[in-house]
């Protein structure tokens, strides 16, 4: 007996929904801050948060806002 049409959609529409949100919880568990770098020639070096070089970018950030809108600094602090 064939397969009525409108079942294979639903089983397909459900199986990216399920891929969809496995795809959002890896995403979700593995994403974290970081710092992206550039380099002459198209290298790029992403940095965690957790590393002493990316600390000291995301410290540098920081001030870098601070400076740019005292008020905001201010307001978090």
């Amino acid at each position: 007996m064939p397969t009525k049409p409108h079942r294979v959609l639903i089983e397909r529409v459900s199986g990216y929904a399920d891929e969809a949100a496995a795809y959002l919880r890896r995403r979700r568990h593995l994403r974290k801050p970081f710092a992206r770098t550039y380099y002459p020639g198209g290298r790029s070096l992403a940095l965690p948060e957790d590393t002493d070089p990316g600390r000291a970018l995301f410290e540098a950030a920081a001030k870098l806002i601070e400076v740019a809108d005292p008020k905001r600094a201010r307001s978090e602090s």
